[in-house]
């Protein structure tokens, strides 16, 4: 007699990531246990920035306000490379800003937002071994003990172990450099650190210090002459590499945190094999350039989860988790291709140097900083669901409805139809797609269908057609009661 599934789905990692999945999966009333190697969050208010399209994630899922009074806000504009630029043109978005915002901080909120919706956090407990047949997974616990699930998802980070269980190839470039970072005090004046990082960031971009408030600064330097590089770094680490770097250690002392970090750039050959699915670092790994990664992650799990709960269902169509990897897997590469570019404009060399003039050249152009804005912010991000207006397969943005504003009607994760006209219905899917007909939205189309994720499913006037897209991703229809 087979055993039991404890649960439905099994995620290895509480991180970012797998925080946001266990979240995404709940909303589909699926059961979820969220493992953890660590016995409890990471502890350093490590900063990092929400961009645009994250911060529309967390505003599709009513989540923005409770992570706005945690952070500061940032006007939107160009991060690429560090070159300075302010934003383009008409942003079609009410969230044109970076938020900047300790990690743990997002990790505690979307934690907190999965077990209130009845997830499970198991902590001090990873996967350690695993074996898939047909109908599910087993799973080997740290503890000793075993578990089964309809499917595992590896969440758990560049090292991955369950990436290195299923023995899925991580192709790429290993780390050629390696960079310290943390935030510490400073004991030399403000005025004199800005004066000789000012001096300094014509000739080497590599370096930076912030004020992360009141006498303290972050801090990233490229690391030299460190002597075990398996152990954490440590503030004479760091001193050492300001003193190579930039003649002065500024007097740094009393350190936040402290980080390394290297330029290794890897990306998964699949995401997926069989009952076992990957996201975020474990998928993926660039350098820090840009702020991309956790956003990259999260959106990972945003476009995951309601898939993966479809299938657990017993509501996907053939092939609707293969889309996670169809549409995932090319943004990361995009990523790891813009975090390459970014490195060589970083280097001190006369030809990086040069190139990047040039570009900040062309960055005035509204269109190269715009497209180089989306890149980082991910806003431009187009899924390929075939021949259509350009925008199918993009977000829709936050427009103003009747009533309030369209992302608020997605804090549930079901599927939308918009219209202008109230010629067309869902009937059969509303147990899965709510419905607003809305003759003064700003559409240019007389209805759209949006997914779970918000982005354009179908875009016309056509019940049959919309039939058809309605049941390519929710599944058959139900006789609505």
């Amino acid at each position: 007699m087979p055993t039991p599934f404890a649960y439905d789905v099994v995620i290895a990692g509480c991180g970012p990531t797998g925080a946001m999945l266990a979240a995404e999966l709940r909303l589909h009333d699926i059961g979820v246990l969220v493992l953890d190697q660590q016995a409890e969050p990471e502890p350093y208010e490590r900063i990092v920035g929400l961009h645009i399209r994250s911060l529309e994630i967390m505003a599709m899922r009513g989540l923005l306000d409770r992570l706005l009074p945690h952070g500061r806000k940032r006007p939107a504009g160009s991060y690429f490379a560090g070159i300075d630029k302010p934003a383009p043109t008409g942003l079609d978005t009410p969230y044109a800003y970076l938020l900047g915002i300790p990690q743990p901080v997002v990790v505690r909120l979307l934690e907190q937002h999965a077990t209130d919706r009845g997830a499970h956090v198991r902590r001090g407990c990873a996967v350690t071994g695993l074996e898939q047949d047909d109908d599910g997974v087993s799973v080997e616990l740290s503890d000793g003990r075993g578990l089964r699930t309809r499917y595992l998802v590896g969440c758990d980070g560049a090292r991955s172990t369950v990436r290195k269980l299923l023995g899925v190839a991580f192709p790429g470039e290993p780390a050629r450099t390696r960079t310290l970072m943390g935030e510490m005090a400073a004991a030399m004046a403000p005025e004199q650190i800005t004066a000789r990082i000012r001096a300094l960031g014509d000739t080497d971009r590599r370096l930076s210090l912030r004020p992360a408030g009141a006498g303290v600064y972050r801090v990233i330097v490229p690391a030299t002459g460190e002597h075990d590089r398996t152990a954490p770094p440590t503030i004479d680490d760091v001193r050492r590499s300001l003193r190579a770097v930039a003649g002065t250690d500024f007097g740094v002392h009393s350190p936040r945190w402290l980080a390394r970090f290297g330029d290794a750039t890897r990306l998964a050959e699949s995401y997926r094999a069989g009952r076992v699915l990957l996201a975020g670092d474990a998928a993926h790994i660039h350098p820090p350039l840009g702020g991309q990664g956790l956003n990259l992650g999260v959106q990972d799990a945003f476009n995951l989860g309601w898939k993966l709960a479809a299938q657990v269902r017993g509501r996907a169509l053939a092939g609707l988790l293969d889309t996670y990897q169809a549409e995932r897997r090319p943004v990361a590469a995009d990523v790891l291709d813009n975090t390459r570019a970014q490195s060589e404009l970083l280097s001190p060399e006369p030809g990086a140097r040069a190139v990047r003039r040039l570009l900040a050249e062309l960055m005035d152009i509204d269109a190269v900083n715009r497209l180089l804005l989306e890149k980082i912010t991910a806003v431009g991000v187009r899924y390929d669901l075939g021949a259509g207006p350009d925008l199918l397969g993009r977000r829709l943005p936050d427009l103003a409805v009747t009533g309030g504003r369209l992302y608020e009607l997605l804090h549930h994760g079901r599927g939308l139809l918009l219209q202008r006209t109230g010629q067309l219905s869902t009937a059969g899917w509303s147990d899965r797609v709510d419905h607003l007909t809305d003759p003064a939205a700003a559409l240019d189309a007389p209805a759209v269908l949006l997914r779970p994720d918000g982005h354009v499913a179908w875009i016309g006037d056509d019940q049959h057609t919309l039939d058809a897209q309605l049941t390519r991703w929710f599944g058959d229809p139900t006789p609505d009661r």
